[in-house]
């Protein structure tokens, strides 16, 4: 009933095209990451918690190769290699220093359990930057726009927002790493176990790789997706299946007033 109803609104060569067009590739890996991502509590229920490490990187590297695919499709090849060329450099050696020395997040170390590693950071590190940096930036594009013209343009103001859209992602990371054993504080506190100085940390590198790179033109609406999907999978994850409610629930708030900011400028345009 409902196919004929849109069969009767859209013309036949829309339709067929609906009906019969196999899924870009694009909406291919991020349906095989949200398929890794709720995988995975089955899996360490299966295997054992040492799978988690694996589970994890091919989520990782499903999302990081999704992301990648929907910037080249408005940027092209080499922006687009660029930028994750610039985000993986610049975090990898802000992870080094911050292992190393304990600037700019304190004192931490990671795990032999992911591998493999460069200077003892693991290497999938940089994808994890790359895979939500973008979304953050997006998301903010998508508040800004609902600003006066005096805030909408503003490039301060914008490169804030980026810090904390992407910070907030770490509210559920930080936690839920450490519970599994992926990297440990010398000094644990603050947020559930984790410095507050890390937070700073992340803020801070966040808001020196957008202010590199100066994102234009973004793929808003793919990003956003994105952005948004991985807020549901953490809070849901991390309340029901991975014994975390403080941070899904602390996460699930500020995470998600990024998110229906971001979708509240979508719908309003409409």
């Amino acid at each position: 009933m409902i196919s004929e109803r849109v069969k009767t609104l859209l013309p036949n060569t829309v339709y067929r095209s609906l009906i019969t067009a196999p899924p870009s590739l694009t909406t291919t890996l991020i349906l095989l990451w949200v398929l890794a991502m709720i995988s995975l509590p089955i899996m360490k229920w299966i295997w054992g918690p040492g799978i988690i490490p694996l589970g994890l990187t091919l989520g990782v590297m499903l999302q990081a190769a999704a992301v990648f695919l929907v910037l080249r499709d408005r940027w092209g090849w080499q922006k687009t290699i660029g930028t994750a060329v610039l985000i993986a450099a610049l975090s990898l050696f802000v992870e080094w220093l911050g292992s190393t020395t304990g600037f700019p997040f304190g004192r931490y170390r990671y795990m032999d359990l992911m591998q493999p590693q460069i200077a003892h950071v693991p290497v999938l590190i940089p994808f994890a930057w790359f895979m939500m940096l973008p979304a953050a930036w997006a998301v903010v594009r998508q508040i800004q726009t609902q600003l006066p013209t005096r805030w909408a343009h503003n490039r301060w103001l914008y490169l804030l927002l980026a810090g904390l859209a992407f910070t907030a992602w770490d509210l559920f990371l930080d936690p839920q790493m450490v519970a599994w054993g992926l990297w440990r504080w010398d000094n644990p506190g603050g947020y559930f176990g984790i410095p507050w100085s890390n937070y700073l940390g992340w803020w801070g590198t966040a808001v020196l790789l957008t202010a590199l790179i100066r994102p234009q033109k973004l793929p808003t609406r793919p990003l956003l997706l994105i952005y948004t999907i991985t807020w549901f999978l953490e809070t849901f994850g991390l309340l029901f299946f991975w014994g975390l409610a403080g941070p899904a629930l602390v996460g699930g708030v500020v995470m998600g007033l990024f998110v229906w900011l971001g979708w509240r400028s979508v719908f309003g345009k409409q």
